[in-house]
């Protein structure tokens, strides 16, 4: 437990006052008094020196007390209540303040919370007026939102520097793509807000294109561009188109930038299937003029009327061989051509329910008959051409209605093996003949009046799906089945994340633009223009060194001042030993939750490329940092980088409180806690923490990283170790 210094010396202060004034006069009356009178003091006080001493401690110890609380009241509850209100004066906590001392230092604690109160509402009355000039901006904030979310492009702009500035939904997931260890990972090693585009890209590749663009401008080009083709370090190609951030204000010819924006293509798929189909296109040119050649000289030979019987059938196997050949090779490049054609066809993600409920209104609008919908996963995502399906659909369950009268159909939708999905349209009643069946696959679709060049045929293959007839006959129904794709997992999950924020899914703060990365050493850099990686273990126990595991970590990232909830890292850990008993009720992790995780060996890799070129910042991050260093000999991985820690931070800007607990953190400071003892929900409180702290640490004069890093090693808990 830390003691107060001054509290302690408040407290033997009165005692040793009192046993030294006991001293001086003792000495002094002795000194007054003859020999025989300081034989005779001796002997009187000898026998009843004990009762003296007892009292005079008792005295002490009254004394003591009695200052003691004097200290507390007066000295002590006016310190906390200085701590508290500087709270209140550096941040836009909203709290009264409860002051324990003396009736003076509760009216202070009274004046100081009126005060508050007045600020908050004249910070209230200038945040509608702010809100009232901003929402213009706004306005074109949310067009842009509204554009990058229906971009179909990936898009990532950054500044100068290289550091992301904004990214939309479909660059984070090119870069889960992109990313070596997709499945722990999840791409946010690469992308995220302050993040360096050179984790994916080349600098001097980068510099080379700007340096482009620039040369254009100076030239007097209105739009000038730079494009490139790159490979990543996962083996992807990337097309990459680089347009120029003008600098804000800048003379219309000024080639002064703030910063540029990424176009990217991936095409790796489009560049085998190009390389495949020259391949074959070769193949057929050369092939066919050696079989061309063949072919010419065998039909000269066999205009000879005096060709032996045996020559003349070799000569007709030749031509033979070299025909299949030759038709061998057209049917291969005819079939690449046939399934390039079907690739490039254009496939949306849908959610099932939402073309469901689009093909019931349709069918019942343009038919009369009614459609139900069986019931269906909320989370199945279709990729398919919806207009075409759509089409489909209506065309079927008019030959249904029209040729058979079914007053009644049902749509269904189950996940089938292999990234498909089996959607049925239900009837019950009468089946039909096979040949019925095929002649409405290849019939032509119609809709009403109009008649597509399409067929049922033509749709499915171009879903790569399948198409049959099936009948129940214990619940006498019939069914059309359709296989379809599904969306891939991650980028069902992108668009179950957007829906769940009720936000686009695109992510920006141009803030970012006045970030000056290399302008200083990171020591001197200020802690307001750092990145910083906020991070959390959960564990087997309490003993890194006796052999204790990692079994959750977890991460956020502040860039600009700003918790980005959006760019997080949150991953379970087999520790290949059993979880401690006594501590899965704090964390609420089982043995059976990590059984099957990927092992640590596998996860630090990821995260050290999340938390690269950042600061590490932790509440009693000692502990985290161990289990990190001890895992240095499995992984080859050092986590080198500058570390800060909430918890010294905290004693340091206010050394009169009770607990520095994370709890007690962040009920000081109004952070709504969520998800306690995980280890996302403890960093997410720990950044918000954090935020609330720098503006104090500059209170004190520490604006630099290098000064909080000194400052904090002085407190008494920066001596726990682990």
């Amino acid at each position: 437990m830390k003691f107060d210094r001054r509290e302690l010396a408040s407290a033997l202060l009165p005692g040793a006052l009192l046993a030294s004034c006991a001293a001086i006069v003792g000495a002094l009356f002795v000194a007054t008094l003859e020999p025989g009178e300081r034989a005779a003091f001796a002997a009187m006080a000898q026998p009843r020196a004990a009762l003296v001493l007892f009292a005079g401690l008792v005295l002490a110890g009254a004394l003591g007390a009695l200052v003691r609380w004097a200290y507390l009241r007066w000295v002590a509850a006016g310190a906390r209540l200085a701590e508290e209100a500087q709270v209140l004066l550096a941040s836009e906590v909203q709290r009264e303040l409860h002051a324990v001392g003396s009736t003076e230092t509760q009216a202070l604690a009274a004046v100081i919370n009126r005060f508050a109160s007045e600020r908050e509402r004249l910070r209230a009355r200038m945040a509608e007026e702010v809100l009232e000039a901003s929402r213009g901006v706004e306005l074109e904030r949310n067009r842009l939102a509204a554009l990058m979310a229906e971009l179909v492009q990936s898009v990532v702009v950054c500044n100068l520097d290289g550091r992301i500035l904004l990214y939309n939904a479909r660059a984070r997931a090119q870069f889960r793509a992109l990313s070596p260890a997709p499945a722990t990972a999840d791409g946010a090693e690469l992308i995220g807000l302050g993040r360096s585009i050179y984790a994916v890209f080349d600098r001097n590749l980068v510099a080379h294109a700007l340096e482009s663009v620039q040369q254009r401008l100076q030239r007097g080009a209105a739009q000038p561009s730079a494009q490139f083709v790159t490979g990543t370090r996962a083996g992807q190609l990337l097309r990459v188109q680089m347009a120029p951030v003008r600098r804000s204000g800048s003379e219309p010819g000024s080639v002064a930038l703030d910063g540029f924006v990424l176009m990217l293509d991936n095409i790796t798929r489009d560049f085998a299937a190009e390389s495949e189909r020259d391949r074959l296109l070769n193949a057929l040119t050369e092939g066919s003029r050696s079989s061309l050649g063949t072919l010419q000289a065998a039909v000269e030979m066999l205009d000879y009327d005096d060709l032996e019987a045996a020559t003349r059938e070799r000569l007709v196997g030749i031509v033979r061989d070299e025909v299949q050949a030759m038709s061998r090779r057209v049917r291969d490049l005819s079939s690449h051509a046939t399934q390039a054609m079907k690739t490039r066809w254009p496939l949306e993600d849908m959610l099932g329910a939402d073309l469901f409920a689009a093909a019931a209104r349709r069918i019942e609008t343009l038919h009369g008959c009614r459609v139900d919908i069986d019931e269906v996963d909320p989370g199945l995502w279709l990729r398919v051409d919806s207009f075409s399906l759509l089409q489909l659909l209506i065309h079927l369950a008019g030959r249904l209605v029209d040729e058979y009268g079914f007053k009644s159909l049902r749509l269904r939708l189950a996940a089938a093996a292999g990234a498909r999905a089996n959607l049925d349209l239900v009837w019950a009643g009468q089946a039909m003949s096979s040949e019925t069946v095929a002649t409405w696959e290849t019939d032509a679709i119609r809709v009403g009046a109009d008649t597509l060049a399409l067929t049922v045929r033509d749709v499915v293959e171009r879903h790569d799906g399948a198409f049959w007839f099936e009948r129940e006959r214990v619940r006498h129904e019939c069914f059309f089945r359709l296989l379809l794709p599904t969306a891939d997992a991650g980028e069902q999950r992108d668009a179950a994340l957007a829906a769940r924020d009720g936000s686009r899914p695109e992510t920006y703060d141009f803030d970012l633009f006045r970030a000056t990365d290399q302008a200083r050493e990171l020591a001197d850099r200020r802690l307001v223009d750092l990145v910083y990686t906020v991070f959390d273990t959960e564990t087997t126990g309490l003993q890194p060194s006796a052999g204790d595991e990692i079994i959750q970590l977890g991460a956020t990232r502040v860039v600009a001042g700003k918790v980005r909830r959006e760019d997080c890292f949150e991953q379970l850990v087999d520790p290949q030993r059993d979880i401690s008993v006594a501590s899965i009720p704090i964390h609420g992790i089982t043995q059976d939750m990590v059984r099957g995780a990927p092992t640590i060996a596998q996860v630090l890799p990821a995260f050290h490329a999340f938390a690269h070129d950042t600061v590490l910042v932790g509440h009693n991050v000692a502990f985290d940092m161990r289990f990190l260093e001890l895992k240095q000999p499995l992984t080859g991985l050092v986590f080198d980088q500058p570390v800060l820690d909430t918890l010294l931070l905290s004693a340091l800007v206010h050394p009169h409180q009770d607990s520095h607990r994370l709890e007690a953190l962040a009920q000081r400071f109004g952070v709504t806690v969520l998800g306690r003892h995980t280890a996302l929900g403890d960093a997410m409180v720990t950044a918000e923490v954090f935020l609330k702290l720098v503006p104090l640490l500059a209170e004190r004069g520490i604006h630099t990283l290098g000064q909080a890093r000194d400052a904090a090693q002085q407190t008494y808990f920066a001596r726990v170790s682990y």
